[in-house]
């Protein structure tokens, strides 16, 4: 089995690697507009522009107007290219919007192909600039197949497109879970013999008084100025420093449900409507909910489970796990749910969970057993801890 797997690293260049890391970002951020800009112009000529002939015409004219682009990796003139012609044809699918001209300091990265890419222990070797400390070694055994530089704040990381051709440990377990994602709790899983509750970092919450800070002190810093541009990178630090928590207890959740689980069961949740929501809007980002599914899906398939999504309309919340009696005047509030035909009463994140996993399992569970409401524990520490993560990074240090 292959398959391709990204792994991002944090650089640690020395000053003149790191004004090399910006003309080659200046370089692909300057190619793609120029592309994106001949390509408008010749579309609203009434031709039939493409990323492979508008390549053509740059190759043809760069050494003569634009020879500074020999400076930096030939990638770097190259492949936005064919960056630009993907973004076309996802927007003629109907997947994403019209393309956009790049600006400087937004999403900053530039393309290296792996003919020009060596890596030995922490460092990796880059054409023209030589070998580049990184703060670890790749895990990942297998084919370097390409490589993007890109830089966060004021960090530079490198993500490595690794072909796998070992297959990852599969999950022995054939036991099922059904999983349901709430604000409160981010997860409530049930097994068929327990009901673990998860609660979510919340990192967004936590650092929303820091993030409120920074942001008012940028706000009052004059444009143009050296201190605004120093508030800049503390706030995008900030961004940063959320993100990395979110994404390291997403990964570690994901994995350790792929490790335990043969079938996990989750909602098909409407994220793009809870986020129009000014009430939700918040807590459902600061979650991450579409971020979990992606992880889950993708670490199944690697180690052999399987995902099943319920259907959106699926009403796990206002079904009676017991008896399956449906109440639909069961409102958000409620955070207790009661079964006015059979007496079930339990917590209504602990009572979809078991709904979603009675959707897949072949014997009836019994909920309304001596215990009312079943086994609960909160042992969300004890999975965060035990849990083999896929996302390490030491960015806490800020």
């Amino acid at each position: 089995m292959e398959f391709i797997i990204a792994h991002k690293i944090r650089l640690q260049p020395n000053c003149k690697q790191g004004t090399y890391f910006r003309k080659a970002c200046g370089v692909a951020r300057f190619t793609y507009n120029w592309g994106l800009a001949q390509w408008i112009e010749q579309y609203q000529a009434g031709k039939k522009p493409s990323g492979y002939s508008l390549k053509k015409e740059f190759n043809a004219i760069k050494w003569i107007e634009y020879p500074w682009v020999g400076e930096v990796t030939k990638y770097a003139c190259q492949q936005p290219f064919l960056f630009l012609q993907k973004a076309f044809t996802n927007f003629f699918r109907g997947d994403t919007c019209y393309p956009q001209f790049k600006k400087k300091g937004i999403h900053d990265s530039f393309y290296i192909g792996n003919d020009h890419i060596q890596v030995k222990g922490k460092s990796v070797r880059l054409p023209i600039l030589g070998w580049v400390n990184m703060r670890e070694e790749v895990r990942f055994f297998g084919e370097v197949k390409s490589a993007t530089i890109s830089r966060i704040a004021d960090m530079w990381f490198v993500s490595f497109q690794i072909l796998c051709k070992d297959q990852p440990p599969l999950c022995e377990n054939q036991a099922k879970v059904g999983v349901d994602l709430g604000i409160k709790n981010f997860a409530t899983l049930y097994d068929g013999e327990r009901v673990i509750s998860i609660e979510g970092p919340k990192p967004l919450k936590m650092q929303l008084k820091k993030l409120k800070r920074d942001q008012r002190r940028l706000s009052r810093k004059q444009k143009g100025s050296n201190n605004r541009a120093k508030q800049r990178l503390k706030v995008a630090r900030r961004h940063y420093r959320i993100s990395c928590i979110r994404q390291d207890s997403l990964h570690q959740l994901t994995t350790y449900l792929t490790y335990r689980y043969q079938t996990i069961v989750i909602e098909d949740l409407n994220v793009k409507g809870m986020m129009s929501n000014r009430c939700l809007s918040r807590s459902v980002s600061d979650m991450g909910f579409h971020e979990f599914r992606r992880q889950l899906q993708y670490k199944a398939a690697m180690h052999g489970n399987h995902v099943e999504v319920v259907d959106r309309w699926f009403p796990s919340t206002k079904r009676c796990s017991s008896c399956h009696e449906l109440h639909r005047e069961m409102s958000l509030k409620e955070r207790q749910f009661t079964c006015q035909h059979c007496g079930l009463s339990m917590d209504r994140d602990e009572n979809a969970a078991r709904n979603l996993l009675n959707t897949v399992s072949s014997t009836g569970i019994d909920a309304c057993g001596e215990g009312g409401s079943g086994l609960c524990e909160n042992v969300s520490e004890t999975i965060l801890g035990e849990a083999r993560t896929e996302y390490c990074t030491d960015l806490y240090r800020f």
